[in-house]
């Protein structure tokens, strides 16, 4: 039976087997804000399936694109900055994804794609990844949510101000994710009260790299400390 998400008071999505995972943006709203130059669902070669795919936002539903130029703003081939929400470019191209490994044949098109479906009731093994790649940009710890709230803080601006990073905002909108007021304040008070933030000099292209780096050394040191725990077990016996 398909686990379709609720929505709390506070604007973020709660599924009832993954508690943790709570993006405020719909599939729908990421679309309808203005994403991706327009981009997401153009036809493309995947390297993992190994075949041509067109037409992929056909598989949901028509309401999400309801009153959007398909050609345009959803499949076009040709990326338009002027498409997006904040007028700003950001994230890796599909081909730069594949090459490093991290698009896999349950959604040849990334992460959105994963959502959209997960959003209907799919579950698949690829679920846990794609939680933790969120949660390292978006979750309650995320790094660029919280370097947005840093910057903002710094800027002496509201919480909602577009001026203030708007290649974060967009990045951000990417993964299912709005800074909220109730978020802001969270986090402001640690800014103000002396909490440090990363901040990292690189060209926005390579920051979800950057985390995706980050993610692989944490799970392959986590992964060592367990062998080793076995190795010293197997030597006590």
């Amino acid at each position: 039976m398909a686990v379709i998400p609720s929505r709390g008071k506070d604007g973020a999505f709660r599924f009832s087997d993954t508690p943790s995972f709570r993006p405020n943006l719909s599939p729908k709203e990421i679309f309808q804000s203005g994403s991706f130059g327009g981009t997401y669902f153009r036809p493309i070669y995947s390297s993992v399936v190994g075949k041509r795919l067109k037409d992929a936002w056909k598989e949901f539903p028509d309401e999400w694109f309801e009153g959007l130029d398909i050609q345009k703003q959803v499949a076009s081939p040709l990326y338009d900055v002027q498409v997006n929400l904040y007028r700003a470019r950001t994230g890796l191209s599909l081909e730069e994804w594949e090459g490093k490994g991290w698009i896999t044949s349950y959604d040849p098109y990334g992460w959105v794609q994963w959502y959209c479906r997960f959003f209907l009731g799919r579950r698949t093994p690829d679920d846990s990844r794609q939680i933790g790649r969120w949660s390292a940009i978006a979750g309650e710890k995320g790094r660029w949510k919280r370097n947005l709230i840093h910057k903002v803080v710094l800027a002496k601006e509201e919480f909602d101000d577009a001026r203030v990073s708007p290649v974060i905002r967009q990045l951000l909108q990417h993964w299912a994710y709005r800074l909220t007021e109730d978020h802001y304040d969270d986090y402001a008070k640690q800014v103000r009260a002396g909490k440090r933030t990363s901040f990292i000099p690189m060209p926005m292209a390579t920051i979800q790299e950057e985390v995706e780096r980050k993610m692989e050394s944490e799970k392959r040191k986590k992964d060592e400390q367990r062998t080793e725990r076995l190795e010293r077990r197997k030597r006590l016996r």
